[in-house]
Order: structure tokens, then sequence, then C-alpha cells
């Protein structure tokens, strides 16, 4: 027997399943697991997604949400499900930080979970109730200095993008604050214009509605550059060079064959560029991307080096 061809005849026998596979996909209902409770940013985005690729797919797309233990809990059921490409999980730059933030996880991340796409880049914000005695970045540092130990800020939970994004501005900046740690963007939201926050770190188009109506005064945006679309400062105009966003994005089990990541990421790809998901971006300030499996995967190895070294600067640990 040649073994050479018998070997070759298998392999190529495997790459036609994989891709006949992936020509079938989806054969059944698929399911966007979201960690979050329903009526966050990260929902928004998912339903807007879920509605684009069921016209694409013809099949039921439907939203499963996993909230809990800052994501964790959504992403161990995605590492756990079958590797078939009908269960999605929507992560966001949590699934960087927790490798090093949490000492326990019941998944790894890189040998877990493969990734699809890079959904978009996620403006942060820093927003105050309308009568703080601030009204820009400046003003709140040189608050801070003089006022130690007296302003305290708010984020969506410990360990999150928002709450380490605020912790390297404090380094950076030179100044104090504490932080209180809320079970969601709702709660931060309520504190902060009930008078009991004095400040909260969110994303941007989560906070956008309140700014809006004046309920919320936006004091800087994290990003290298202002909001598309939106004449908001950055704290990069203060400190040159600070850029700290979050990532949204789809991952699958790993496993899963990767001409369906493909399929998956290619279709995902032609949802973000229709119009009304432009448009709808651009209002809530993201930035669509859209990037292969390869570069996300790639993306996430950067950004677990990168959080992990200010999660251990900043001495945060969540048991």
């Amino acid at each position: 027997m040649n073994w050479s061809r018998f070997l070759f005849g298998l392999l190529a026998a495997a790459s036609f399943c994989m891709g006949a596979g992936a020509q079938t996909f989806p054969s059944g209902p698929v399911k966007i697991i979201i960690p979050f409770p329903p009526g966050g940013p990260t929902d928004t985005v998912g339903r807007l997604l879920a509605v684009k690729l069921q016209e694409t797919w013809g099949q039921p797309v439907v939203i499963d949400y996993k909230p809990g233990a800052g994501t964790v809990i959504g992403a161990d059921f995605v590492a756990k499900s079958p590797p078939d490409g009908l269960t999605i999980g929507m992560v966001n730059s949590s699934l960087a930080v927790n490798p090093t933030l949490r000492k326990r996880l019941p998944y790894d991340t890189v040998r877990d979970l493969s990734g699809i796409t890079q959904l978009f880049d996620m403006q942060l914000a820093i927003v105050a109730r309308p009568d703080a005695p601030f009204n820009n970045l400046k003003e709140l540092i040189a608050y801070a200095k003089s006022h130690p130990g007296k302003l305290n800020y708010g984020t969506p939970g410990a360990g999150s993008t928002t709450h380490l994004g605020a912790e390297l501005l404090k380094r950076e900046a030179g100044f104090d604050m504490q932080h209180v740690a809320m079970k969601g963007s709702a709660p931060a939201h309520t504190e902060l214009m009930g008078g009991r926050l004095d400040l909260v770190v969110d994303p941007f188009l989560s906070v956008l509605p309140y700014v809006q109506a004046g309920k919320m005064k936006l004091i800087a945006t994290m990003g290298a550059k202002r909001v598309t679309g939106h004449d908001y400062p950055t704290v990069a105009e203060t400190i040159p060079g600070f850029d700290v966003g979050a990532l949204l994005g789809f991952v699958a089990p790993a496993g899963t064959p990767k001409p369906i990541l493909k399929k998956i990421q290619v279709d995902t790809r032609k949802a973000l560029q229709s119009p009304d998901m432009k448009q709808r971006a651009q209002e809530y300030g993201l930035a669509i991307v859209g990037s292969t499996p390869e570069e996300f995967d790639a993306l996430i190895a950067r950004e677990m080096k990168r959080w992990g070294k200010v999660v251990v600067d900043a001495h945060i640990e969540i048991e």
C-alpha cells in the first residue's frame, strides 16, 4: 500500500467533509450566549446581529443570557458546548482580564475557546453628575489632588475593563479615587444620579442617552481619538498616549472546524457592513472591526498580556 497516497486521501476527505459542513452550516438553531443580563450595551448589539444572521442563515438565531461572575459563567458555558458552531459566545475584554484576575477559572481561555471575530472596538467614558465641581479631565485631576480621599467612582464590576482603565488613569495622572464595584451598568447609573457616586466609568454607548438628556456630564472618553460623530474630549488630549477601550467579539468552543469559524466570521462581517448596522454603530460610538479568527485569537493573546500587567500592578484579585 502506498501510505503517502493513503494519508493524502484521508486528509483530502477530511478537508472535503469540513468544507461541506461549512456550506450547509447552520443545520439548526444557533444560540448567541451573552454573559450579561438583558438590556445592557452587549445585549443591544447582540440582538441586532442576531436578526441579521438569522436573515442570512435562514435558521433561528436566539439570544441566551448567562450572566454572572464577571462573564465567567457565559464563557464557561461556551467552552463546554459542542464544537459545531451552533453555540456562539459574545465576549468583551473581561475574557482577556480574567485569566490573571481570577485564580480558579473553570476553563482555559486559550485552550478551550476559539476566536471567531472581533465585532467592535468600544469606547469607554468617564461621566459625572451635572452638578460636579469639575467639567473636564484637567479640572477633575486638580480637584482630586486638592481633595485627597474625597472622590469615588463606580463601574459595572470589579476587574472589568472600566475598573482597570480607571486604575490605569489614576496611575498615569497621579491622583487617587476610591473604586465602588456595582452589579452592572444600571445600578452604577442609578447611584451616580442619586448622588451616592461622584463618577462612573462605563461604555460610551451605555451612558450616552443620559449625557444627551442632561442627567450626566461627560468628562472624557478613553480612546486615542474622539468618538466618530460625537465631539467629546479624550483622556489622551490631557494625557498624551492614553488609550483604553473595550472589545466586543464572538468566540466558539475550541475544536470547532475552521471552515465553520470562517463562515460565521464572513457572514458576521457582512452583517456589520449593512447600512443600518453602520448607522447604529456610529450612534453608539462603536468602531466596526470584523477581523478574522486568527486576528482575533492574536488580539486576545495581546490583551491578556496587557491587562495582566495592569491587574498585577494594581494588586487586584478576585476569588
